[in-house]
């Protein structure tokens, strides 16, 4: 089966701020703070991955241990083929703008993104186009994210940095933009900026 280039998931709930994705392959989630695409049937929607997890399909019962007798982890999957059907990976990404008529903009999308609409890992080429203004990080900071908002800010930057090939210049720019966001925060900035060196 032919997939397209970075198509890696399938939205299965949506709202305006987030949306969860089931990953077309076990354990293989986008890396935390990574950026996505997928759309509302319209607009192209923009988020960064900010949690993943891998679980049974059946919320009520938890997947029992069966690695006893084997050697390796590869040997519990190869002896229980039925694992790929019985466990799935999801991975949860936080809206951070969308693209319509070739516009970018960074604040949320009129309309969450279809359910079984296809989420596809950005290119780096498109994540140096996406974050060529800096806006998405005031998105984040103020996204409600259930989870470590510094962390993700820290790694969607590191992310957009290694897009750049590691450019300082670009680095500096989202260090002066989250020193005007959070200026009143100076223990938090200070936290985020020693975690976005790369």
């Amino acid at each position: 089966m032919l997939f397209n280039a970075g198509r890696i998931g399938e939205v299965i709930e949506a709202s305006t701020t987030e949306f969860v994705a089931q990953s077309y392959e076990l354990h293989q989630a986008p890396p935390f703070g990574s950026f996505v695409r997928t759309s509302d049937g319209v607009v192209d929607i923009y988020g960064v991955v900010y949690l993943a997890r891998t679980s049974g399909i059946d919320p009520g019962r938890r997947p029992l241990a069966r690695g006893k007798d084997e050697l390796t982890e590869e040997d519990v999957y190869r002896n229980n083929p039925e694992l790929s059907e019985l466990l799935r990976t999801e991975f949860t990404s936080a809206t951070i703008g969308f693209r319509s008529e070739g516009a970018v903009s960074q604040f949320l999308p009129p309309r969450p993104p279809r359910i079984h609409g296809f989420v596809f890992a950005c290119s780096p080429d498109e994540v140096v186009r996406f974050t060529d203004r800096l806006d998405f990080l005031q998105t984040i900071i103020t996204s409600g994210v259930r989870g470590p908002v510094d962390e993700l800010i820290a790694a969607c930057v590191r992310c957009a940095a290694q897009a750049r090939n590691g450019d300082r210049t670009f680095l500096v720019s989202a260090g002066k933009e989250l020193a005007t966001l959070l200026g009143s925060e100076v223990s938090r900035l200070n936290g985020i900026l020693r975690r976005i060196r790369v």
